[in-house]
């Protein structure tokens, strides 16, 4: 029997997919280990550490919303069990270590999958309304627990640990920030994978499936409260390895990681990067984890601005950032991106000073509230100093923001008519 020739055009393309499929992988090996050469500080090291534990719980909590679409507003309990369970699990090996800290992510894992199973039994029976508003009161139950079982949780001054307590991994102790942004990194990575390649399976399909049209996937016989019951369990698993990677680099965990607040600013990250991809909570985590740390040095009221971009995100670009991008793929491929580019750059002026001199409006009022007495010199973008009890500073900032956004609304009608001349696909495209 003969052997049928292998194309080589095929053969070179099966190859090839792989590849293409890797190469972002890669990069983004490349660019988290070569980050610490580049940003060596503590401060950055810090915060780099602080934004992959955001992007690996945003994730987590991107595979209920975004692919599963259920919208939990308690999905900080999992990734607060899991972190108290691995801040246990570090003061346990502390009299007689015999694991490593890598490992202490898997403990963290499983602890917020028990949980996510027991309670998803009950909670994914049904989506929508009633599962948001169970998500809401078992995360209310259990942040007051948290209070409640000094034993577990510590009560009001939480837990802490030291994790140079574990045994040496190659010779590191994880007493240095570097070594700890490596395991972070490596951890991020393999989560991050396994998101990935769980939202590729039949299961992440259904779970597709299901959010988009739960009666017809019922109809094919499929249980849709098993598809989301499997959903909720394994994004409980990587909630929980975000908690036990908080652990490790802050070393302390109290009712703050497990309350409302931090459950609702997942939910703001999912938003703002964009619940529609996988990497729109990476870009979301990203973006609000250099506000919260960045911007917070300079400004008491930043969280009044993080407000404001999830607001207009969410008016305006309901796919997130990461959607607004996604937008630019056709003017691409179409060749017209340079449609865009000098209305672009026309806006681009008008838009900064618009938001230069709303800051610098809302600068003032808070600083002529609460200021001290006497104290009425303020200095805002590092240069510009002067009397915010004065009427002039308020005065001009409110002229500079009306100019501007009376040049915005002028501007708009020919972005849109770029746009749509970018977007149009002519006759050969038909």
């Amino acid at each position: 029997m003969s052997t049928p020739s292998t194309n080589p055009l095929t053969a070179g393309t099966s190859r090839l997919v792989p590849l293409n499929h890797a190469l972002p992988w890669i990069i983004a090996a490349v660019a988290l280990f070569l980050l610490p050469v580049i940003f060596d500080s503590r401060a950055a090291l810090t915060i780099m550490n602080q934004m992959a534990i955001t992007i690996v719980f945003a994730l987590a909590y991107n595979m209920l919303l975004g692919q599963g679409g259920m919208l939990s507003f308690g999905h900080a309990v999992y990734m607060g069990l899991g972190g108290f369970f691995s801040m246990h699990v570090l003061n346990w090996m502390s009299d007689d270590p015999w694991l490593p800290l890598p490992v202490l992510p898997i403990f963290g894992g499983f602890f917020g999958l028990l949980f996510a199973f027991l309670i998803g039994w009950f909670s994914t029976r049904r989506a929508g309304t009633t599962f948001a508003m169970i998500s809401l009161g078992v995360g209310q139950l259990v942040a007051s627990l948290s209070i409640i079982i000094v034993i577990f949780f510590g009560g009001e001054e939480g837990i802490s640990g030291n994790r140079t307590d574990m045994l040496p991994f190659f010779g590191w102790d994880f007493g240095q920030q570097q070594e700890v942004y490596y395991l972070t990194a490596v951890w991020l990575l393999i989560a991050a994978l396994g998101m990935y390649l769980y939202s590729r399976t039949p299961m992440g399909r259904l779970a597709n499936a299901v959010r988009d049209n739960e009666e017809r996937a019922e109809f094919l016989g499929y249980s849709q409260r098993n598809v989301r019951w499997i959903s909720f369990c394994a994004s409980g698993f990587f909630a929980g390895i975000a908690g036990a990677l908080f652990a490790i680099n802050f070393e302390i965990l109290t009712e703050e990681n497990l309350n409302l607040a931090t459950s609702g600013s997942i939910l703001l990250v999912t938003f703002l990067g964009g619940v529609g991809f996988f990497i729109g909570p990476i870009i979301g985590a990203i973006v609000f984890t250099l506000l919260q740390t960045v911007l917070s040095l300079h400004t008491e009221i930043w969280a009044l601005y993080v407000g404001i971009l999830f607001v207009a995100t969410v008016m305006f670009f309901p796919f997130g950032l990461t959607g607004l991008l996604a937008l630019h793929v056709m003017p691409w491929k179409l060749g017209k991106i340079g449609y865009l580019v000098k209305p672009y750059a026309k806006m681009a002026v008008p838009t900064l000073a618009f938001i230069l001199s709303t800051a610098a409006v809302l600068e003032i009022l808070f600083h002529a509230r609460h200021a001290g007495r006497g104290d009425n010199e303020m200095t805002i973008y590092w240069w510009l100093t002067f009397d915010s009890h004065s009427p002039l500073p308020m005065i001009i900032g409110l002229v500079i923001a009306g100019v501007s956004a009376y040049a915005l609304v002028k501007l708009a009608p020919g972005l849109k008519a770029a746009w749509d001349e970018a977007t149009h696909m002519g006759e050969a495209g038909k």
